[in-house]
């Protein structure tokens, strides 16, 4: 079986658990601290994902970072992956579990890249009518490239709106190249 397969079964029982025990909030916010720290400390995910290293130490880097900080339905969880031996999909079963509390939340995650910071009215009216076309909650996630010279890109879900300066003028250069026999007449 797939590893995504499998954190996708894992990420399913730990969200139904979590809604059934009424803290699905606290235990969304718990899989993001994880999957952050994960993403920060390589150390940590090379561990993980070292088969020589027994599970047993791994739960206790793990207890060790995260006890007091998560919720204990959490850490019970933790404790039941390292013991099936599967601590090496914990940052899989965090991302999946992250895709499908959004899925059941309704929460459609955008990302905008401009050349200038949004304004508040921009960033406003943008989200206004992604709102209006996804009829989701939108969960937008905004970066500066100053390189795109003016405008934006816009990547919702598999989606792209390239309005940006940088690719109009790739664009313009391209059928200036694709036009070049016309001045050889």
């Amino acid at each position: 079986m797939s590893e995504i397969r499998v954190a996708s079964r894992y990420a399913k029982s730990l969200l139904e658990l979590a809604q059934e025990k009424d803290v699905l909030e606290k235990v969304n916010e718990d899989m993001k601290l994880f999957s952050k720290t994960v993403a920060q400390n390589r150390d940590l995910q090379l561990l993980l994902q070292n088969p020589i290293v027994k599970a047993d130490k791994k739960l206790a880097v793990i207890n060790a970072l995260f006890k007091g900080k998560v919720d204990s339905m959490t850490l019970a969880f933790f404790d039941i992956v390292a013991r099936k031996n599967r601590e090496s999909l914990l940052e899989f079963i965090a991302t999946e579990f992250e895709r499908q509390y959004n899925l059941y939340k309704g929460i459609q995650k955008a990302k905008v890249t401009s050349a200038v910071p949004l304004t508040p009215a921009l960033r406003e009216e943008l989200g206004r009518r992604l709102v209006a076309q996804t009829g989701k909650t939108i969960e937008l996630e905004e970066n500066v490239d100053p390189s795109l010279i003016g405008g934006f890109v816009l990547r919702v879900g598999d989606k792209q709106i390239d309005s940006s300066v940088k690719y109009n003028l790739r664009k313009l250069k391209n059928n200036f190249k694709d036009n070049s026999y016309i001045t050889k007449i």
